[in-house]
């Protein structure tokens, strides 16, 4: 799978590697978003700050988790693919989610700032050349290379929708 791309990248991606659907990198972020906007939008507005157990983010902070991780990644990716090898840290994204307050938050303009997010990552990953998406460069003390950093960017959105429909719903 995605045989036709240069993927670097720590143990701990390899299941949002695993996750995104394609071998095609565009096709794979224009499907998961597609998928990723209808499924926010089927959430009940009860279930929107729900959380299914003391201590676990409600969905609507999960929400706001993909969006800064949304962030994150392409961050990575571009940096990578201008072929900056300057390490680049992690995140603690409990720590992120403890401080972004959601409550005065709206959900539908949340779901509007992700979709206008991706579509900008898709238009970057689209500029990226062949030898951008194979550059290699090293995230959260981790090889990685630009490419696998794009397939995360799908492959993240879909472990959080996976665990939306297996624990929240």
């Amino acid at each position: 799978m995605k045989n036709n791309y240069h993927l670097v990248y720590g143990d701990f991606y390899a299941n949002y590697i695993k996750l995104a659907e394609s071998d095609d990198l565009l096709k794979t972020l224009k499907k998961n978003t597609r998928k990723f906007r209808a499924f926010m939008e089927e959430i009940p507005a009860s279930k929107i700050d729900y959380a299914y157990a003391e201590g676990k983010w409600t969905i609507k902070q999960l929400l706001q988790h993909i969006i800064d991780a949304e962030r994150v990644f392409s961050y990575r990716a571009l940096r990578i693919g201008r072929f900056d090898t300057t390490p680049l840290a992690g995140f603690d994204e409990n720590s992120w989610a403890e401080k972004a307050d959601t409550t005065a938050r709206g959900w539908k303009e949340m779901i509007k700032e992700f979709m206008r997010l991706r579509k900008s990552n898709i238009q970057m990953v689209g500029s990226f050349t062949k030898e951008a998406l194979a550059a290699e460069g090293t995230a959260s003390d981790n090889p990685m290379s630009t490419a696998a950093l794009c397939f995360i960017l799908a492959g993240h959105v879909q472990h959080h929708m996976n665990i939306i429909k297996e624990r929240y719903l």
